[in-house]
């Protein structure tokens, strides 16, 4: 029970299968109190009924939602040591091409909205607490058509070392967390298209896809006592060691449906 009497904020807790569901039960778990936020409510229901948690509605493009959960965590429990945000809005699409609008809304999800979450859980945060964000391999590893998703993740990895400087003298700990291919249930359709998951796997050393629980026990140390701040933690069994497959190499028929399964997860 390493996080008896902690209270810890978890956004992107809207799927079953997902990350951010992992992480707040494992938080949980460690005997964590447990407010969770995302779009999508009747999972949030259900996932703080789970875990004697608390939960809100919750948009990271919208300043006054990521306030509203550490307002949220404050008034129930009276204070706020974890944070962690496992959210993020993958669009595809090639530089050429690129729509504007969907571009500014990757940016307002994948940057601004990591800058938010910061900005107000470390506001609210006691001294020597935990911050941790989620990126993706993709923002050092070139994975098209994802040029958008992958930029606006660098952009929040950068602005993480800022933070780590900026909260430092409070001992307060930001960090993100750079993952590969993840099995969850948005990957669904990519693992269903037989041969694609090997194809993945043969740039993994550790030959195997990570599970949800691999990420919930990254944060698990992060939010611990580590000491570590200002760093992109890559979790991708060794992925990070080679490159994601190019378009070339995808099975027939996976490129058209990639950015609606492999890449949201990450």
């Amino acid at each position: 029970m390493q996080f008896k009497d902690k209270v810890a904020v978890v956004v992107g807790a809207s799927s079953e299968q997902g990350v951010g569901w992992a992480v707040a039960e494992a938080l949980a778990a460690q005997g964590a109190k447990v407010v969770v936020g995302a779009r999508r409510t009747e999972p949030l229901e259900k996932l703080s009924a789970l875990i004697n948690g608390a939960w809100r509605k919750c948009d990271l493009a919208s300043e006054e939602d990521v306030a509203g959960l550490a307002r949220l965590a404050i008034s129930k429990y009276g204070q706020l040591d974890i944070a962690v945000n496992t959210a993020g809005l993958p669009l595809g699409g090639s530089i050429a091409d690129a729509d504007p609008a969907l571009l500014r809304t990757e940016v307002d999800v994948n940057f601004l909205g990591n800058v938010w979450f910061v900005r107000h859980m470390a506001a609210s945060m006691a001294d020597g607490g935990s911050i941790v964000i989620f990126s993706s391999m993709a923002s050092t590893h070139p994975m098209l058509p994802f040029f958008g998703y992958a930029a606006t993740k660098a952009a929040a990895d950068c602005m993480v070392k800022y933070a780590a400087i900026e909260y430092g003298h409070r001992g307060i700990r930001v960090n993100s967390i750079q993952p590969g291919l993840i099995r969850t249930e948005m990957a669904r359709d990519l693992f269903a298209v037989p041969g694609m998951e090997e194809v993945f796997l043969r740039e993994v050393p550790l030959g195997r896809v990570a599970e949800a629980k691999d990420l919930a026990d990254a944060v698990l140390w992060l939010a611990g006592p580590a000491y570590i701040t200002g760093c992109n933690l890559q979790i991708s069994g060794g992925n990070q060691l080679t490159r994601f497959p190019r378009n070339d190499e995808y099975v027939a028929g996976t490129s058209a449906n990639l950015g609606h399964s492999a890449e949201r997860h990450l």
